[in-house]
Order: C-alpha cells, then sequence, then structure tokens
C-alpha cells in the first residue's frame, strides 16, 4: 500500500472517531438536561428551598487570617477593639456578641477577660459588657440638666464618650442659646456654661480675678475697642468707623454733650440747709477777706 492511501485510510478514521465523539456528547448533555429538569421539579413539589452554595476555603481566606490576627494582637490592641464596640453600640454585648463585632474571643482569652471586667470605661454584670462614661447621659435633655448642675463650666471632653451624638447635642443647645460653648485659653479645650439666670448668681468669682478685671483700661476711641473684638474673633455691635464716614458725607456734626459748669459756693451764697453744716466747710475754709470783689464791699 502506497503512503497516498495510508494517509487517506487515516483521515476516514479521524473522522468516525470525531462523528462517535460528538454523538455521545450529546447525549451526555440531553441526559444531564433531564435530569436537572426532574430535581427542579421535585425540589417545586416538595417545596423545600434550594440549598447554598458552600463557601469554599479559598473565598474565606481573608476573614480567617484576619480572624488570628485580631486574636494574636496584644490584650492592649484587643481591650481597645472591645471598648470602641461597646461605645459604638451603646448597650448591653455578650461575650458572643462581642466576637460576632470584632472577633475577639473574651470567652477564651483569659487576660483579655480579666482586664476588661477591671477596665474603668466597662461596666461587666456578670453576662453582657456594656460601656461606662464619666457622666451617664443619653440624649440631649439630660445633657442640659447635667450642664445646669455646673454653673463654673464642666469641659466638654468631660462629655464626649457619654453617647456617639453628644457633640451634635452640645452644638443645638447652643444655637437655642441654652448654653454657652467658651475655649479654655490655656488648655485650648471647650468648657460648656449653663445660660440660665436663675443660677448665674452662684458663680463664685475670685478676687484677684475681680481686681484685674477692674483693672483693664478700656481705649478712649470706639474705633480701637472694634478692632481689639475682632483680634479676639468676637463681633462689635457697633461699626463706628462706617457711621463717622456717614456723618461726613451727609455733613452730620455729632453731637456733644456740654460739661456743665459747677457753680461755686460763697459768702454772698444763701444758705438755708443751716443743719448741715458740713457740706459748707469749703466756704469757712477758702473763703478770706481778699477774696471778696471790691465792687461788691462798695455796694454793700
Amino acid at each position: 500500500m502506497g503512503l497516498k492511501a495510508q494517509l487517506v485510510k487515516f483521515n476516514q478514521q479521524q473522522e468516525r472517531c470525531q462523528t462517535t465523539l460528538t454523538s455521545i456528547s450529546r447525549a451526555g448533555q440531553s441526559k444531564a438536561n433531564k435530569s436537572q429538569k426532574l430535581t427542579h421539579a421535585s425540589i417545586h413539589s416538595s417545596g423545600a428551598s434550594v440549598p447554598s452554595p458552600a463557601v469554599k476555603f479559598s473565598s474565606d481566606t481573608e476573614r480567617l487570617l484576619k480572624i488570628n490576627l485580631i486574636q494574636k494582637s496584644p490584650v492592649g490592641a484587643q481591650i481597645k477593639r472591645v471598648i470602641d464596640v461597646l461605645f459604638k453600640t451603646s448597650g448591653n454585648l455578650t461575650m458572643q456578641q462581642i466576637y460576632d463585632e470584632c472577633f475577639v474571643d473574651v470567652r477564651r482569652n483569659k487576660d483579655v477577660f480579666n482586664s476588661l471586667a477591671q477596665n474603668v470605661k466597662v461596666f461587666y454584670d456578670g453576662v453582657c459588657f456594656s460601656y461606662k462614661s464619666k457622666h451617664d447621659v443619653k440624649d440631649k435633655n439630660q445633657l442640659l440638666l447635667l450642664i445646669r448642675q455646673f454653673p463654673e463650666g464642666i469641659p466638654v471632653i468631660d462629655l464626649e464618650d457619654s453617647y456617639p451624638t453628644i457633640v451634635e447635642d452640645l452644638q443645638a443647645l447652643k444655637s437655642a442659646d441654652l448654653i454657652w460653648l467658651l475655649s479654655n485659653s490655656d488648655s485650648r479645650e471647650d468648657i460648656a456654661y449653663p445660660n440660665d439666670p436663675k443660677i448665674q448668681g452662684k458663680v463664685k468669682v475670685d478676687s484677684d480675678l475681680k481686681e484685674c478685671f477692674h483693672d483693664i483700661e478700656l481705649p478712649s476711641d470706639m474705633i480701637d475697642i472694634e478692632k481689639n473684638l475682632k483680634v479676639n474673633g468676637m463681633k462689635p455691635a457697633t461699626n463706628t468707623g462706617n457711621r463717622r464716614s456717614l456723618a461726613q458725607v451727609y455733613g452730620i456734626v455729632p453731637k456733644t454733650k456740654p460739661k456743665e459748669k459747677r457753680r461755686k459756693i460763697t459768702n454772698r451764697t444763701k444758705v438755708t440747709n443751716t443743719h448741715l453744716p458740713h457740706l459748707f466747710q469749703e466756704v469757712s475754709e477758702n473763703h478770706t477777706p481778699e477774696s471778696v470783689n471790691p465792687q461788691e464791699q462798695q455796694d454793700d
């Protein structure tokens, strides 16, 4: 047999094999479709739900690595994670709930459990953990009542950990003119003061502060006072420069209050209050015969 005849025979065998493989593939696909239809039909007829695909280890590797990293971190870092969760939730959490939130295993890690139970910012009742703030306030009304108990002011930093939205409530109380928020020039910290006339008289002021206040000399010109107010971050209620410029444009002369000339008491003044001689010592001390006008002597 020649080489050409062998090549033709080989090609024919390849075609027969390809045809056989194609028929087998079609037969298998039709059987799979029929079995899938029967499975769906049986599920719908029985009312059972389709089971979710199992999570493979490869798709959950990142979460497992994160859990392992957290649980091998220092005790202090794990305590901080738990305290942050307790503050954000503002509720009582069990050990399992803490694990679900931040992957810290309080039940198995005794060091974490003991440190957490003895922490000043955590309250443990034997079952649940909760956040313990310095002041027990939960809303804006309780916050206002607390501030009114401190006429001399309460630092905002002592209030910030009471509940998550306390900063917004402080600004709302300030906008409603119920409190004042002033900054301490030394520590740069905000201090909350109650704006209540009933308790303003209870504020104690040191004598040194009173003396310092009275020793302050204000500028004689109102423009200088307005400049000092602006330097200290306050908006003046007046605009003297603008008022003076308008007065010059329209030719308005500022009114000056004339000084009243004090009338001197002389020997010719008729004294009626003779029962109060101490008021007229000036006459007896300063009056001399030379101080009398000669014309007045001639008239006498």
